[in-house]
């Protein structure tokens, strides 16, 4: 019992110098385990006088104590120890990488709207919005294409499991014309409107995409001729393309919501390759046009012996591949961020009804 206090020293010694939870742990056992040094003379306590061994309990307890706290405490600094080498060691960097840009780009879709909205905004118009998701009425029937028409063919394409209130299946739009009828239906002459959005087809190579956008017009008043009509669609192509001489001529075609329909071409050159919009010996179909039918304004509740409009429609991936130079419809759709880069536009530089172009 007189060596209480030297092997106190010692075991506390050993925790010391302990470095790992393992090598703690083996002295721990080694010291207060079931055969331990301080636990074998505890059981020796048995054979000593009363007061011997009320002073040997006393100097036991607390070198047993002692040693208890010493292992607690030198256990946190190796279980902490441990943790922090095995973050470092299995550390996974789950974060993003970060842009190669200080700032994004705008998209050429993104810039081709903005850039239409702002030129029409001018002229008076509004943007409207519809659904994705329409019905055979707003899609096809108001629009003068019923369901034995020939113009379905390349528009039944994209139909949901939800139905109508007739029980009909519902379709994605293949068209922005259904916000017209919507318009028409809603608010009544006059009215004049730009409708750009996505549309959907079943369609994919270099010049087609299953999901498009289009940007539609409409314009329904008491004297809407067909000279308003081209003087309009010639005012916008100057402007967006910004050619003040820009050749334009206007060839018969037919459209099932307008009559008469129009496409219109605008002069170009295609030389060696390259394609030039303004002046030049060829031509370039950019867009169709029509007099809305009469049909259709009745199927919208206008009266067409009072109003007449006319309407126009076309695609924004072709305008802005015809603008800036895109030879490839695909990429738009590839969040390629390499193309964006170099095909895109800084975000200060977006134009609006207010800014203009």
């Amino acid at each position: 019992m007189e060596d209480v206090e030297a092997l106190q020293e010692q075991v506390l010694q050993e925790v010391r110098e302990a470095d790992s939870l393992d090598a703690l742990e083996r002295v721990r056992v080694s010291a207060l385990g079931k055969k331990g040094r301080i636990t074998g003379l505890m059981k020796q306590l048995g054979g000593l006088d009363p007061e011997e061994r009320k002073a040997a309990g006393q100097r036991l307890n607390a070198a047993k104590q002692a040693v208890q706290e010493a292992i607690d405490a030198r256990k946190g600094e190796l279980a902490e120890r441990e943790l922090r080498e095995r973050l470092a060691r299995e550390r996974v960097d789950v974060s993003l990488p970060p842009r190669p840009d200080p700032v994004g780009h705008i998209h050429p879709i993104s810039r081709t709207i903005e850039e239409m909205i702002a030129i029409f905004g001018e002229m008076g118009f509004r943007a409207a919005e519809g659904p994705h998701i329409e019905d055979d009425f707003h899609n096809f029937s108001a629009l003068n294409i019923p369901p034995e028409h020939p113009a379905r063919q390349e528009h039944d394409t994209f139909y949901v499991r939800a139905t109508d209130a007739q029980g009909e299946r519902k379709v994605l739009r293949t068209h922005t014309s259904p916000v017209q009828v919507r318009a028409m239906q809603a608010e009544g002459p006059p009215l004049r409107i730009i409708v750009p959005g996505r549309t959907f087809r079943s369609d994919d190579d270099a010049t087609h995409s299953p999901m498009f956008h289009q940007m539609e017009g409409l314009v329904v008043d008491r004297a809407t001729t067909m000279s308003h009509l081209k003087g309009t669609l010639v005012a916008f192509c100057k402007a967006f393309f910004g050619v003040e001489e820009l050749p334009a001529r206007f060839r018969p075609s037919y459209f099932p919501f307008t009559e008469p329909s129009a496409e219109m071409d605008i002069g170009c050159s295609k030389r060696d390759g390259q394609l030039r919009i303004g002046g030049g010996e060829d031509w370039l179909e950019v867009l169709g046009c029509g007099m809305v039918h009469p049909r259709v304004l009745e199927n919208c509740g206008v009266d067409s012996g009072e109003y007449q409009g006319f309407a126009f429609g076309l695609g924004i991936e072709r305008m802005a591949m015809l603008k800036y130079g895109i030879p490839d419809l695909r990429p738009f759709f590839d969040s390629d961020l390499r193309w964006l880069r170099h095909y895109g536009f800084a975000p200060t530089d977006l134009p609006s009804p207010v800014r203009g172009l």
